[in-house]
Order: C-alpha cells, then sequence, then structure tokens
C-alpha cells in the first residue's frame, strides 16, 4: 500500500486556527490527508491505537499540534515507527515555551521533528518533503514553490532598489 496521506492531529480543537495553515498547504500540494481531535492525556488509547495502525490506513507521515505539556508527539511517536513532526502550540502559559520544550526533548528512540512554536504550515511543508523522497511529482512541487519563493524576494529586493534610487 502507498503511503502517501498525512495525519494531522490536535491536542485540541482550540489548535484548528493555527493548524488550518498546515491544512491549506497540504491541501495546495494535493497531499491527502485527515484532520483528527486527539488528547495524549485525555483519550491516550485512541491517540495510541491510531498510531499504531496509521501506516497500515496509507498514513506516511503524522503531525502532531499540541500545548502545554505537549506530549501528543511523543505519545504517536512511541507507537508507531512512522515520521512524526510536532508543532508546539503557543498557549496562554510560557507562550508555548513548554510545548516547545515537551515536544523537542525526546527520549533516544523515540524522535519527533519538531517545527516553531505556531509553526504549521513548516509542518506541513516537511511532511511534504517526506512523502516526496518517494514521488517525483511532489519534489517538483516543492522545487516550484522555492523558485516562487525566490522569485518574489528578488521582486522586492528590485522593489527596494528602485525606491532607493528615486
Amino acid at each position: 500500500m502507498q503511503k502517501n496521506k498525512v495525519a494531522v492531529i490536535m491536542g485540541s480543537d482550540s489548535d484548528l486556527p493555527v493548524v488550518e495553515k498546515a491544512i491549506q498547504t497540504l491541501k495546495e500540494f494535493g497531499v491527502p490527508f485527515e484532520a483528527h481531535v486527539m488528547s495524549a492525556h485525555r483519550t491516550p488509547a485512541a491517540a495510541c491505537d491510531f498510531a499504531a495502525h496509521a501506516a497500515e490506513k496509507g498514513f506516511g507521515v503524522i503531525i502532531a499540534a499540541a500545548g502545554k505539556a505537549a506530549h501528543l508527539g511523543g505519545v504517536l511517536a512511541a507507537h508507531t515507527v512512522l515520521p512524526v513532526i510536532g508543532i508546539p502550540m503557543k498557549s496562554s502559559t510560557l507562550d508555548g515555551l513548554d510545548a516547545l520544550l515537551a515536544t523537542v526533548q525526546m527520549p533516544s528512540g523515540v524522535p519527533v521533528a519538531t517545527v516553531a512554536i505556531d509553526g504549521a504550515e513548516n509542518a506541513a511543508l516537511l511532511a511534504i518533503q517526506i512523502l516526496a523522497v518517494a514521488d517525483e511529482n511532489l519534489a517538483q512541487k516543492l522545487l516550484d514553490k522555492k523558485k516562487a519563493m525566490a522569485e518574489s524576494v528578488a521582486k522586492k529586493d528590485q522593489k527596494l532598489q528602485e525606491t532607493l534610487n528615486h
């Protein structure tokens, strides 16, 4: 079975406004995904079961968004061999530093790739890069996006130069 889907798991539905950036990026690249709310602490059995069976359901990468104690990424990673990408969520407590440290400080043998606090777009792009290792079409879309970003920066620089020289 081809593993080309991305699972986007949020610890709370309050994470959706930030996680929406990941969902939009996955849609932009045409990457199939599912999004769910599962808690490492409130629904641990469901989270563990999902991770344990994700590969056989066609998932290739799991994104886990969680705030505060932010154990979701680690719990999911403990139950799968799929790559897990953690998005530490900013909350009213410690501005997300607690979530960042909880997500990035995983013990040996249970890696969770971690993006910036509220870094949902980069989480999706990293998931797409992982899938693109085996998908030339996705790899080309990533190259096209990088080219478009470079062109955008060049246009901004050109505009700046024109402004400074007048």
